[in-house]
């Protein structure tokens, strides 16, 4: 239990480093003014009309680093530190909301695999750990019986759970790049606010690796404690 208390507590740090660099960078971006002085709605607003989409609503949300794109209600929800600013963190965050949103109007394939995942991921990513827990607490280090199949039904949740955080990442970055395109292709920012937008969303692209990494590393953690328990 030590190697996993280790485990969690180094993942929890760099998690920490990563979204405080996130924040300094969006705090710091946010006082880089937009020379066409347009707030997060109006890019946003603009980037769908661009793409032809129009059955997605832009709205704010309350928050700090809330923003984001609901494909069951079609609409871009933008924290709101970004919906009225007019900065290139703003800029950068709403584009990128929009870049997803085109994803599911063109029918993006990660991101149609994310979707269908989604269903399953919330019902089992939390009962993962305690499923782990309960065959290992069964005897599954004894070999097979009851508790090591429970531990393994456990460690297939845990799979999805992981599964589901590594197809999160190309749909990020995805978004992200459609979003810089999009930005520069339309002349939206200038080439200083440009770099500011792109290193913002690099930053928040982290964040998900991050936690991809740490999924990974927290399955296969368990998964040697239970399938190494064979031996």
């Amino acid at each position: 239990m030590l190697g996993y208390y280790i485990l969690i507590g180094g993942i929890a740090l760099i998690s920490w480093l990563v979204s405080s660099k996130l924040k300094s960078k969006f705090k710091f971006y946010s006082k880089v003014h937009l020379n066409n002085g347009m707030s997060g709605a109006e890019i946003a607003e603009k980037m769908l009309a661009d793409h032809g989409i129009r059955d997605v609503k832009v709205v704010s949300t309350p928050g700090m680093l809330s923003d984001h794109y609901n494909p069951k209600n079609k609409t871009v929800n933008l924290s709101e530190g970004v919906y009225s600013q007019r900065n290139a963190a703003a800029a950068a965050v709403a584009a990128h909301e929009c870049g997803h949103a085109v994803q599911h109007a063109q029918a993006y394939e990660w991101l149609t695999l994310r979707s269908k995942l989604v269903p399953v991921v919330s019902v089992t990513s939390g009962m993962a750990m305690w499923v782990v827990f309960g065959g290992l607490m069964l005897g599954a280090a004894a070999g097979v019986g009851l508790g090591y199949w429970v531990a393994v039904a456990g460690l297939a949740m845990m799979g999805m759970a992981t599964l589901f955080s590594f197809i999160t990442l190309p749909v990020e970055y995805d978004a992200s790049n459609r979003a810089l395109a999009w930005l520069k292709a339309k002349n939206i920012v200038t080439q200083q606010e440009y770099k500011g937008s792109e290193d913002a969303l690099k930053w928040a692209a982290r964040t998900y690796l991050v936690a991809a990494i740490g999924s990974l590393a927290t399955l296969v953690y368990w998964g040697l404690q239970v399938l190494g328990g064979r031996d």
